[in-house]
């Protein structure tokens, strides 16, 4: 019973988490219609962030966002600054500042939707999880392979980038490192395209 309750903490939280994720696919879609904005926005939303996420290790309440930060956690965030938000904003400012628009829109969808769907269907579903991928369940893996070429596909009509960006994103998604994957995938698949183009 309490296995029970505990996964059902656990896709809870993810489902959360990846809700905050998805959030993130807007990006290319802002910076079409202004694209400084977007930076400003992005940064604003960092810089709010790391103001309020202190506060609140420090034990003040801020409402709604002390509740969310509360159920987004996961155990190894207990006590400590979630640094999952700054690094996934930071991942699409940087793809928006250094490459061209139809990469970083690639990119920045392949963050949101490679990521968020890896986790939405490994953590519940996932069966095969070989020692190499560090935990990963290779469904999460075909999962976030779909989902980025699926989305850049659709940003591209281009069957070799919107190949090579699912594979990149799904190997870098494997990787242990973290929030920091946040940041390395969507640079990832931006060199990536950005040597086929």
């Amino acid at each position: 019973m309490t296995s029970i309750i505990t996964k059902k903490k656990i896709i809870e939280t993810e489902f959360i988490r990846k809700s905050i994720h998805f959030l993130i696919a807007f990006c290319p879609m802002l910076a079409a219609w202004n694209r400084p904005f977007t930076l400003i926005f992005l940064m604003a939303g960092i810089l709010i962030y790391i103001y309020f996420e202190t506060q609140r290790i420090r034990g003040f309440f801020i409402p709604l966002f002390s509740n969310i930060a509360a159920k987004a956690a996961r155990p190894r965030d207990e006590g400590r600054f979630m640094l999952g938000p700054v690094t996934l904003a930071l991942g699409a400012w940087l793809v928006l500042v250094i490459f061209p628009p139809q990469t970083a829109a690639i990119a920045i969808y392949a963050l949101a939707f490679g990521d968020g769907f890896a986790s939405l269907v490994g953590k519940p579903f996932g069966r095969i999880r070989p020692a190499f991928m560090s935990g990963k369940s290779v469904e999460g893996s075909a999962a976030c392979f779909a989902a980025v070429f699926i989305a850049a596909w659709r940003v591209s009509h281009n069957m070799a980038i919107s190949l090579t960006a699912a594979f990149t994103a799904a190997a870098a998604e494997v990787l242990p490192l973290e929030d920091f994957d946040n940041i390395l995938t969507p640079l990832a698949v931006s060199v990536v395209i950005s040597l086929l183009s």
